[in-house]
């Protein structure tokens, strides 16, 4: 069968990666792609920011199943005009992909559910800011309230801090578009985690945890950023803890959906706070997580198109999703800068995949071939990425792969996986 992926990061690259590994796979269009892509699926050109663009696509390409990837094409409503034409697509729609785009719309939804999350207050107006800063101690966490790749959340440790930080996602300084609403915060305490389930409209199936590192600088310092590494391992989450969060808040969260009139189908990505009052949910994803998705296909035994399918026919309770025991992790190189203004087109070298080398693997995420060279053409460029018996053997081999890569101002943090390490 011919599958389309829309989209051209290292999450997509994973996804391409795993597809390409399903024996009813016979072909695999990206779109956009990028140079890692390139390798292993046809790179057709589109604006992900462009409905109607991606529309006429599926249209030339006619595939048997299409993946969006990224949240832009969910929150544009990419699920919902593919439903209208009968394809079959992965993902949300556009009102069930609110989960994501609007942290009001989600913050709302787990307060009339009773789904454990942080206290906060939503604002549109800078004064209602300052009247609500009134009720947080500090720290209190800023966030806007639409996406914003990963950078719309500061922890601020004054309220004036979050007053000034508040008006310059109003007026679009910090994040390059005016924001309209914004969320005030409690600030938690804890580990954070990654869980991912998939989800069919009726049932949430879990398929792995994995742990990200936002904070661009080593120790967790510095802004935040889209992600600069992420691990998955069995020991992350205790047994009856797993079971408790799939039931408690994954399969609420499905069920409630449901019952509003908003079925949620594809890949409920619940980010949690484990505070000293349990599990605390900071935020949901409707859609793989990057750089987490990098690490957990290489633990993935179950063929990733049965989980596709499953979520789209309704059958996720049929599912047996197995992982490889062990662990894996992921390393981005990021170029110099990032996540503030960086350069691109930097040439880069020492990513030729060996084929007889099974124990790394290099995900493209900013990455595109100019003049028949790699160069980059993102903030993240490369995701390196292993697997292996224990999460210390699998970063040995990361950082020892990533010494032999090379690109100007190349910068990556050498402390991933810091606190299971610990």
């Amino acid at each position: 069968m011919k599958v389309l992926v829309i989209g051209g990061g290292g999450r997509e690259h994973a996804i391409i990666w795993a597809l390409k590994r399903s024996p009813a796979v016979t072909e695999i269009v990206a779109a956009p792609g990028n140079g890692g892509i390139a390798a292993l699926a046809r790179c057709a050109p589109v604006d992900v920011n462009d409905l109607h663009s991606m529309v006429d696509l599926v249209a030339i390409e006619q595939p048997a199943l299409t993946i969006v990837g990224p949240e832009v094409p969910l929150a544009l409503g990419l699920v919902d005009e593919l439903q209208k034409r009968k394809l079959r697509v992965f993902g949300p729609t556009k009102d069930a992909a609110q989960l994501e785009s609007s942290k009001a719309f989600a913050k709302a939804f787990m307060q009339r559910h009773d789904i454990p999350t942080a206290e906060h207050a939503l604002c549109t107006t800078l004064d209602e800011v300052r009247d609500s800063l009134k009720t947080f101690s500090v720290p209190v966490v800023v966030k806007a309230s639409g996406l914003a790749a990963g950078k719309g959340v500061v922890i601020c440790n004054t309220h004036l801090e979050a007053e000034t930080t508040a008006a310059q996602m109003f007026s679009g300084v910090l994040l390059g578009t005016p924001e309209t609403e914004v969320v005030l915060e409690e600030f938690l305490t804890g580990e954070e985690v990654s869980f991912f389930a998939l989800c069919d409209g009726k049932r949430a199936i879990p398929i792995a945890v994995a742990q990200d590192h936002k904070r661009v600088g080593e120790g967790d310092t510095g802004p935040n950023t889209g992600g600069m590494g992420a691990y998955s391992t069995d020991g992350l989450l205790t047994p009856a803890m797993r079971q408790w969060i799939t039931h408690n808040i994954a399969q609420k969260t499905v069920e409630d959906m449901a019952s509003e009139g908003t079925p949620f189908k594809g890949i409920l990505f619940i980010g949690l706070m484990m505070t000293p009052r349990g599990p605390m949910v900071l935020e949901f994803n409707t859609r793989w997580g990057d750089p987490e998705t990098e690490a957990i296909v290489l633990r993935l035994e179950t063929d990733i198109l049965d989980l596709f399918n499953a979520s789209i026919d309704g059958t996720a309770e049929t599912l047996v999703v197995r992982l490889k025991p062990g662990a894996s992790a992921t390393v981005i190189a990021a170029s110099g800068g990032y996540p503030g203004k960086y350069a691109s087109g930097k040439p880069i070298t020492g990513v030729e995949q060996n084929a007889a080398d099974e124990e790394v693997v290099i995900f493209h995420a900013g990455t595109a071939i100019k003049d028949n060279q790699l160069v980059t053409a993102g903030g993240r460029a490369l995701a390196v990425t292993a697997a292996a018996e224990d999460l210390k053997t699998a970063l040995d081999r990361i950082y020892a792969r990533m010494e032999t890569i090379r690109f100007e101002g190349m910068q990556y943090r050498r402390d991933i996986g810091w606190r299971a390490l610990k």
